[in-house]
């Protein structure tokens, strides 16, 4: 959280000056009108407060009665009152402070009734003390000094609570700003190696990373193998072997060997500065649940302001004014949503920040709380489900002028300047062959099919036996669905609108793609798998994994008319890489993309796989669930106490000799207090 300058959690930014925190509503929010105040200032407010109430408890009664160790003196009332005056003014400051804000900002919430509960103590008390000493009346009217000292300091202390909890459930992310070196080691021109700042690294400088030392940015290797530790940037827990083209993300550790890398990214364009900021934006924004609580919070406030109001005018003709304000002074104090401002951004903050170091990264959190409601996981086949890395499994030439190897030849001089994981199984294999492959030009992008490419003044193609369906190009449909069945993908080469070769490509399933799906139906999601693949290979693989629903032949745009489609029904969650898919992945319900490293694409997806796992979906979906039970939980405990609670504070009960006390009222309410912040850090992501 850098540096914990707490501005993730709209604190004030550049500073940590913190003269009182408004939790109610949304979380901890700049008080208007008062310079912030820090820890440490709280700190030593919480006990200067607390050095002004002990002499006010040994000198001031407790709801008019005397305690053994209390003593009292000609004139003890006045220095109570001096006490008492210079606590309201020092120790109250943070929640006038707070008041203000919420009343111009027309959101009354906990910091007025705070302050209105102090406020009434306060006065009422010292025209007690006025009317004890300055008048000849003949009664005593009792002051609340002992009730409003304990309950300033309590509530201060349940602040103190407060940020020491939000600060330690930030801490998790908090430590990723310490994992990158303070150094690195930079190819010069001479080829030798310096040391210079982290500040003053730059894309493509050339790194050395010797075994044990932290990795300083992001990069691609160049040279040297090893093994990384990426365990406190994404959560996975073995070290990963990493060779030249291997991508190496910053604030890892190389466990052994040395490695060369050029730096990709640094600075704000790193992985782990994508990680900061996206915890950042899913800390502050505001989600449905929020929007509960804060308007909790409002009903809240209206109601204990119209039950005080009540209970003072009933008691006041009933018992007297004396027993009517205590009542409506502890009405007011117990109704204070302190733990119910709390309630969700404890519960964010410790959901964003177990996500962001177990590779889940949060964009939209509010996606998230949806969850229980999905109905249908669309997942993409390629990347998703299986490996992405196609090996060659058969090349067969359909024309006498072609040899085998001559086909493949062709096929990969088509495909040698594309990305798409067919095309690297394809080149794979002329290089195993040490095939000399042709200079391509004029190469196009057949969408949903294939490509095109002229080589040596001659149009080929390399498309999908649905291109040929499509084009009425005639091929063996026997030996295709022969192929395809054993799982292969088939791609042809045609020229002059025949076909000419074909090319059989095998797709390694991934190890824990079957625990999702199986994990998905036990939760009533209904898994459908979409590929562009042809029907009998996605046939094949599906039926290994348990899916029912396959939808194939699949160009990109029909993937998000299929999540409409099926939204109509019911909840989508779409699975993708995050590249292809972005428009699925912007419409679906929950977007998650699978990806990893610095090039993931986060702009389209709610949330992002860093690790490519599909268990990690199980991960997910168990967290989201179980934040949103949190959050629940929480909310009663913020405010599902105040219906027995205010009742009681009001007096309902007097009759059977049950009365609340200011004091236990305090107590009350800064309990609830705790045991949200307890609840929340309870929260524990399942691996």
């Amino acid at each position: 959280m850098g540096n914990m300058d707490m501005s993730h959690m709209d604190m004030g930014h550049g500073g940590h000056d913190m003269s009182g925190m408004n939790m109610s509503g949304g979380g901890m929010m700049m008080m208007h009108g008062g310079h912030m105040m820090n820890m440490g200032n709280l700190k030593h407010k919480f006990w200067g407060s607390f050095a002004l109430m002990i002499p006010i408890l040994i000198m001031s009664p407790m709801m008019g009665m005397r305690l053994p160790f209390q003593f009292f003196f000609k004139g003890s009332d006045w220095i109570v009152a001096i006490l008492g005056t210079i606590l309201f003014f020092y120790g109250g400051k943070p929640f006038f402070s707070g008041a203000k804000g919420e009343l111009e900002a027309k959101q009354p919430a906990m910091m007025s009734l705070i302050s209105m509960g102090i406020s009434v103590a306060y006065v009422y008390s010292i025209y007690s003390v006025i009317h004890n000493n300055l008048t000849n009346s003949g009664t005593m009217v009792s002051n609340f000094f002992w009730e409003l000292s304990t309950l300033i300091v309590i509530m201060l202390l349940g602040h103190w609570i407060e940020m020491n909890t939000i600060m330690n459930a930030g801490s998790a992310v908090d430590k990723l700003s310490n994992l990158l070196p303070n150094t690195a080691s930079v190819k010069q021109s001479d080829g030798s190696f310096k040391s210079v700042s982290l500040t003053d690294l730059h894309n493509g400088d050339m790194v050395l990373v010797k075994a044990g030392e932290k990795i300083p940015a992001d990069g691609i290797i160049t040279d040297g193998s090893g093994k990384v530790n990426e365990s406190l940037v994404t959560g996975e827990s073995r070290s990963v072997e990493k060779n030249v083209n291997d991508k190496v993300i910053g604030g890892s550790t190389n466990d052994d060997g040395s490695i060369q890398f050029k730096v990709t990214g640094t600075g704000d364009s790193g992985y782990l500065s994508k990680v900061k900021d996206l915890v950042s934006s899913a800390q502050n924004s505001k989600s449905k649940n929020q929007n509960l609580a804060d308007k909790v919070s409002g009903y809240l406030f209206y109601a204990s302001l119209s039950i005080a109001i009540v209970a003072w005018l009933i008691w006041s003709l009933v018992s007297g004014v004396s027993f009517a304000t205590t009542t409506a002074v502890t009405v007011l104090i117990i109704a204070c949503p302190h733990a119910l401002g709390l309630a969700i951004p404890l519960v964010v903050s410790r959901t964003t920040s177990l996500a962001a170091t177990n590779g889940l990264l949060i964009r939209n959190r509010d996606a998230l709380e949806g969850t229980k409601k999905l109905k249908y996981a669309l997942m993409d086949k390629t990347g998703t489900l299986t490996q992405g890395q196609f090996k060659v499994n058969l090349v067969k030439s359909l024309s006498d002028q072609l040899s085998d190897d001559d086909a493949l030849k062709l096929i990969a001089s088509a495909e040698q300047t594309s990305s798409h994981p067919l095309a690297s199984g394809i080149l794979a294999a002329a290089k195993a062959k040490n095939l000399q492959l042709e200079t391509a030009e004029n190469v196009k992008q057949i969408t949903g099919a294939g490509l095109e490419a002229n080589i040596n003044g001659k149009q080929y193609q390399v498309v999908s036996s649905k291109y040929l369906t499509e084009n009425q190009i005639d091929f063996d449909e026997q030996k295709f669905n022969q192929v395809a069945s054993q799982g292969n993908t088939v791609s042809y080469l045609t020229a002059d609108g025949k076909a000419l070769a074909l090319v059989a490509e095998g797709d390694q399933i991934k190890p824990d793609s079957d625990k999702m799906v199986k994990y998905l139906i036990s939760q009533g999601i209904q898994p459908v798998m979409l590929t562009g693949d042809n029907q009998q290979t996605a046939d094949k693989v599906a039926k290994t994994l348990g899916i029912t629903k396959v939808e194939a032949n699949l160009k990109p745009e029909d993937k998000q008319k299929l999540v409409t489609k099926y939204q109509q029904a019911g909840a989508v969650m779409f699975i993708g890489d995050g590249v292809n898919d972005a428009p699925s992945l912007a419409k679906a319900n929950l977007g998650v993309a699978i990806g990893s490293g610095t090039d993931v694409a986060i702009d389209s997806a709610d949330v992002v796989l860093v690790n490519s796992d599909p268990k990690d979906v199980i991960a997910l979906l168990k967290l989201a669930r179980s934040s949103e039970n949190k959050m629940v939980e929480n909310l009663w405990w913020g405010a599902g106490y105040n219906i027995i609670a205010l009742p009681l504070a009001a007096g309902i009960l007097a009759f059977a000799g049950i009365i609340l006390s200011p004091m236990v009222g305090a107590i009350l309410m800064s309990l609830s207090t705790v045991i949200v912040a307890i609840n929340a850090m309870t929260l524990h992501i399942e691996k």
